[in-house]
């Protein structure tokens, strides 16, 4: 019978001969950039290898980076928030197939759609149709400067609202097209407090990050020592603040008293305001790469069906199916990018895929990024360069991202990584080939999902249970199925035939 591998073998050179170690390299980097101060954080066999600080967190009290440095780390917030929003699925609180409107209180629909329902599962992929409009701006610095109760979410989302402007929405379908969006989030955020009653920061806090020993938050105000924060810079004739700069007095508390979680979780920028130091994104990465298990505290805090979710691809580009990013994004989970080394695009490390998320802003470049099979990752974040960031030669990162990521390809420890074959015990898919619409069955207990050739989730949360079965799609073709059998990850191509 056929077997099929997860993933392909993947074979580094070892350079353990290198004169130079990485914190040389890396240093030199950190150097020809002009950077204020870096940090990086490798993963290698599914640990926390080296961790290298270099610069300035605040310039102004020259004060450098170290292990407790924490950054606002921009859109990688995106994949955190999505992290935590899937102990709400895990709870049966969320739904992703659900319309959000269920969340929100008030119906949410594009304009030119207004039969079709908006998914959760759309907002965390950026297929919604909601995108970052012309209006965007004004409700967001409503929403931050508010005093009291920030504008809800139907001031932008809706016809007529203080904050809406048609362009809020796109002309394509909810559900058939890719557009990367801020707006996206802060949706997500308020779903997370409508489902859970909490404030979005109070919820993270309490579900995520303490249970990991964390100390990260969306609140500068709550961090514990806020000379741990980084300075944010550009140079604007000369080191310019942008974010952050408290110089040792921490923010206060915002009042915050009426206001009444569900309505606009915006107010703590779920978007891009996680404030974390590398290491804290390395152990965030760790429960990733071990499908929502903890290795530090031994928990298992997000099931491994779940966090399967989240890896699986929801929209794959096809060229015509979504805007790219000059190349960057052409493939997305729940919240989390997937990298597909398309030529000029969305490389990390050119032997093998990733999942992960990058950010930009204020001057800070961030990366995210980790491979679970062959159990290595990546974490980086700049607070600052001097000539700012150019377009590198082989990817559609930045020449700073290219010359990080082939440095630490080069250094990890775990020179020679083998990808794991699926376990021989894997259960077979049968009968494949399968007629359309009869019936499959995979011997086994778990949940799996069905996709076709472009990436489209056909069947959703598939139940496996001793010899029950599903049926296959009407449409001949190949299909993928991925999921969690038998308390195993699953991966499985099935072929469709008339």
């Amino acid at each position: 019978m056929a077997r099929y591998l997860i993933c392909v073998v993947l074979l580094w050179t070892c350079l353990t001969t290198h004169a130079q170690t990485l914190a040389d390299e890396l240093n030199a980097i950190a150097d020809a950039h002009q950077l204020m101060g870096m940090t990086v954080v490798t993963v290698c066999d599914g640990q926390i290898d080296q961790i290298i600080n270099t610069g300035l967190r605040d310039y102004t009290r020259e004060l450098p980076f170290n292990n407790d440095t924490k950054l606002r780390v921009a859109s990688i917030s995106k994949a955190i928030t999505a992290t935590g929003l899937m102990r709400l699925v895990d709870e049966g609180a969320v739904s992703l197939d659900e319309d959000i409107s269920t969340y929100l209180g008030f119906t949410a629909r594009n304009p030119t759609y207004p039969d079709t329902p908006i998914t959760v599962r759309m907002v965390l992929s950026h297929t919604s149709s909601m995108q970052d409009g012309s209006g965007y701006n004004g409700f967001l610095n409503a929403t931050y400067s508010a005093s009291g109760t920030p504008p809800g979410m139907a001031s932008i989302l809706v016809p007529g609202g203080n904050h809406y402007t048609a362009n809020i929405w796109r002309t394509e379908a909810p559900g058939t097209h890719f557009a990367y969006s801020n707006l996206n989030f802060g949706v997500v955020a308020t779903i997370i407090e409508a489902a859970s009653g909490m404030r979005f920061d109070h919820f993270m806090k309490e579900q995520l990050f303490t249970p990991l020993g964390l100390s990260c938050s969306y609140n500068p105000a709550a961090l514990p020592d806020i000379d741990d924060l980084a300075v944010l810079y550009r140079n604007q004739n000369g080191w310019s603040p942008q974010v952050d700069n408290y110089q040792g007095t921490a923010p206060s508390e915002p009042n915050l008293d009426d206001y009444l979680p569900g309505t606009n979780g915006s107010r703590f920028a779920p978007q891009g305001g996680l404030r974390a130091s590398s290491t804290e994104l390395a152990r965030l990465m760790l429960l990733h790469m071990n499908n929502g298990y903890d290795p530090q505290t031994g928990v298992q805090l997000i099931s491994a069906s779940t966090m399967t979710l989240m890896h699986t691809p929801e929209w794959t580009y096809n060229g015509s199916n979504g805007d790219n990013y000059w190349g960057l994004f052409n493939q997305w989970g729940l919240g989390i990018q997937q990298t597909t080394n398309t030529p000029m695009g969305d490389i990390v490390f050119p032997e093998v895929t990733m999942l992960g998320h990058p950010g930009e802003a204020y001057g800070l470049i961030s990366d995210w990024y980790f491979n679970k099979e062959a159990e290595i990752g990546v974490v980086f974040m700049t607070n600052g360069a001097w000539n700012g960031y150019s377009f590198g030669a082989s990817s559609a990162f930045y020449t700073l991202e290219e010359a990080i990521f082939d440095a630490v390809s080069a250094h990890l420890d775990c020179a020679t990584i083998q990808v794991k074959e699926q376990s021989a015990s894997q259960p077979d898919v049968f009968p494949n080939p399968v007629r359309a619409s009869s019936l499959i069955q995979i011997p086994g207990t778990g949940i799996v999902h069905l996709f076709d050739a472009s990436g489209r989730c056909i069947l959703s949360d598939i139940r496996l249970h001793q010899n029950l079965g599903f049926y296959a799609p009407p449409t001949s073709g190949l299909y993928l199925l991925t999921g969690v059998v038998n308390d195993r990850p699953f991966s499985a191509r099935v072929m469709v035939i008339d």
